[in-house]
C-alpha cells in the first residue's frame, strides 16, 4: 500500500503552497476551487502538488531496486502528493481550521489501494474504523472513501483507487462533504 497523498486545511492556501515548494521542491500540479452553495460563500481554494521525485508526466510511483521484479526485491515509493486546502470563513474547510486554532493541519493521510470496496469492507468487518459515507466516491479514474478520525492515532484515512494521476474535483467536495454529515463540520 502507498502513501498517496497527504492533505493539509490550511489559514493561508498560497504561502503554505509556496513553503512546500519552497521547502520541500514540490512542483503545481493542478488549482481549482469548490463550491458548496449557490452564492459562492461556502468554498474550499484547493491546490495539488506533485513531489520532486515525480520529474517526467506519466513517471511511475512505485519503482524496484536495480531493475529487480517487484516480487524479488525491494520495492520503492516516491514521495506522495500534497493537497492543500484553504476555506471561505463558515465553510467547511474554514471551520475546520478555526477549530484547531485558526492555523489549520493535516487533515488526511490518503492510501492508494487496488479496490476501495474491499478495503472498506475489510476496515468494517475487523473493527477497525467507521466511515464518513456509506459508499466511495467515483469519478474519472478515481474512486476515493474517508474514515472517521480512527479512535487508536485521531488520524482521518483516506483509501483512494486510481488509474491515473491528479485529483477530481468532483470527488474533493463529495469528501468534504461526507465530513460534515460525520461529525457536525469538525472533520
Amino acid at each position: 500500500m502507498r502513501l498517496d497523498h497527504i492533505a493539509y486545511r490550511v489559514a493561508d492556501r498560497d504561502a503554505t503552497v509556496k513553503f512546500l515548494m519552497d521547502a520541500f521542491g514540490y512542483t503545481f500540479q493542478a488549482e481549482f476551487d469548490i463550491f458548496f452553495n449557490d452564492e459562492k460563500t461556502d468554498a474550499a481554494r484547493c491546490v495539488a502538488l506533485e513531489p520532486p521525485e515525480r520529474t517526467a508526466k506519466g513517471a511511475p510511483f512505485s519503482v524496484t531496486a536495480l531493475g529487480v521484479p517487484a516480487e524479488e526485491g525491494q520495492v520503492y515509493h516516491s514521495a506522495p502528493e500534497f493537497f492543500v486546502s484553504e476555506g471561505t470563513p463558515g465553510s467547511i474547510v474554514g471551520n475546520w481550521v478555526a477549530a484547531r486554532g485558526g492555523i489549520g493541519g493535516i487533515h488526511h493521510l490518503a492510501y492508494e489501494v487496488p479496490d476501495v470496496e474491499a478495503k472498506r469492507q475489510e476496515w468494517v468487518a475487523k473493527g477497525w474504523g467507521d466511515f464518513t459515507s456509506p459508499h466511495a466516491f467515483k469519478c474519472d479514474d478515481l474512486t476515493q472513501i474517508f474514515t472517521t478520525p480512527h479512535r487508536l492515532t485521531g488520524v482521518i484515512f483516506e483509501f483512494i483507487e486510481r488509474k491515473g494521476f491528479g485529483f477530481c474535483s468532483a470527488n474533493v467536495k463529495e469528501l468534504m462533504k461526507s465530513t460534515v454529515a460525520a461529525d457536525g463540520n469538525m472533520k
